[in-house]
C-alpha cells in the first residue's frame, strides 16, 4: 500500500474537528505524508493532533525521540505502551500500539495478554519487573520509590533503560489521557496488523 495519499479522516477524533490536509502547514504535511507512505495509510493520531499544529510538533518530536533514540528496543517500548494503555482503557493506544506490539515482538497474542492483564502475560521475569514499575507509575505514581528503580537495575536494565522505562510510561499516560479526552478512534487497519506473522509494520 506504499505510495498512498495522506487522508485525514473526519472520524479520527470525535470531540474536536479534524482539519483539511491541504490547510496544514507544510512541515505537518511533509511529516504526515512520510508516515502515510511508510504505513500505507494515515494513522488517525496524526489527523487528530493536526487540530493544533503547535502541539503536533513537540508531541511527535518527543515520540520520535523515544522510539528512535531510546535505550529500549522497540518491542520493549510497545510492551510498556500496551500495558499502560490497558490500565488506562485507552481504545486508540490499545488498538494502534497493540498492532505495533504484535509486529515488533513477533507474537500475535502478546498485545491482548498485556492489555488484559500484563501480570499473566508470557513475558520474561525482567520484562515483568519492567511492566510492574511502568504500571505502578501509571496507577500509583506517588508510591514509586528508589526501591522500584533498584528492582529494574537488579533485573539487568541499564541506567539509560531505567530512565526510558519511566519516560515511555509517562509519555503514554499523557497520550492515553488526551486520546480519551478527544475520543481518538483507531484506524480499521490497526486491528489486523501483526496477526498473520508476516506484517512488518510498513
Amino acid at each position: 500500500m506504499s505510495g498512498s495519499e495522506p487522508t485525514l479522516s473526519d472520524d479520527a477524533q470525535r470531540n474536536f474537528p479534524v482539519p483539511d490536509f491541504d490547510d496544514l502547514p507544510a512541515d505537518l504535511q511533509d511529516r504526515i505524508a512520510e508516515e502515510t507512505a511508510d504505513a500505507g495509510f494515515t494513522p488517525n493520531v496524526f489527523a487528530a493532533l493536526a487540530h493544533r499544529p503547535e502541539h503536533f510538533r513537540p508531541f511527535v518530536d518527543f515520540h520520535d525521540a523515544i522510539v528512535d533514540e531510546g535505550a529500549l528496543d522497540r518491542a520493549e517500548i510497545e510492551m510498556i505502551v500496551v500495558a499502560v494503555s490497558g490500565v488506562n482503557h485507552c481504545l486508540y493506544c490499545n488498538v494502534a500500539h497493540g498492532a505495533l506490539c504484535r509486529i515488533y515482538a513477533g507474537d500475535p497474542h502478546l498485545a491482548e495478554q498485556l492489555i488484559s492483564n500484563y501480570r499473566t502475560a508470557d513475558v520474561s521475569d525482567a520484562h515483568r519487573v519492567m511492566l510492574d514499575v511502568a504500571v505502578k507509575l501509571t496507577e500509583r505514581p506517588a508510591s514509586v520509590t528508589r526501591e522500584d528503580l533498584d528492582r529494574l537495575y537488579d533485573a539487568g536494565f541499564s541506567e539509560a533503560e531505567v530512565w526510558d522505562i519511566g519516560v515511555v510510561a509517562a509519555f503514554f499516560n499523557l497520550s492515553n489521557r488526551l486520546a480519551t479526552f478527544a475520543d481518538w478512534r483507531p484506524n480499521d487497519e490497526f486491528y489486523e496488523l501483526g496477526r498473520s506473522g508476516t506484517d512488518d509494520g510498513g
